[in-house]
């Protein structure tokens, strides 16, 4: 046989090339790049950075809770979506030795928003009003450049 293939050694030896013939591949992203981080763990980075922003001014903020949803929920079988407004966000007030609770929720805010700076500044804004309806302020008092963007 003038074709004849030599055969494989047994013992495999450190590949020097991939199976296309390119060579081997180095990192896909520099180890500071987060690339397994969904959207999700995106958003919710979001609203942790807009709570520690507000807490270095309002340290009564570490009595809340806050939670990202998906999207808002109907409770009850008589209550409808009003197709005005689906809201961005919502408080549970504190009682019965449960903590106050604001809610931010993700997709509404997502659909509303083009960009990450975009996003990061309404997330910012319902993260403001719902802490200003949680503690009974107005959203300028809670943070003195809220709407100036």
């Amino acid at each position: 046989m003038d074709n004849a293939v030599p055969p494989r050694s047994a013992a495999p030896g450190p590949r020097r090339r991939d199976r296309h013939g390119r060579g081997m591949r180095g990192p896909i992203a520099p180890p500071q790049v987060p690339l397994a981080a969904s959207r999700a763990e995106v958003f919710a980075d979001l609203v942790q950075d807009s709570v520690e922003r507000l807490e270095r001014r309002w340290p009564q903020l570490a009595e809340i809770d806050f939670v990202v949803l998906e999207v808002p929920r109907l409770d009850g079988p008589g209550q409808v979506w009003s197709d005005d407004a689906v809201p961005l966000g919502g408080t549970v007030p504190s009682g019965d030795g449960r903590r106050g609770r604001v809610v931010v929720y993700r997709r509404p805010v997502e659909i509303r928003t083009k960009g990450r700076d975009e996003r990061a500044a309404l997330v910012h804004e319902v993260v403001v009003e719902q802490v200003a309806e949680l503690l009974g302020l107005t959203p300028e008092t809670v943070d003195p450049r809220y709407g100036e963007d």
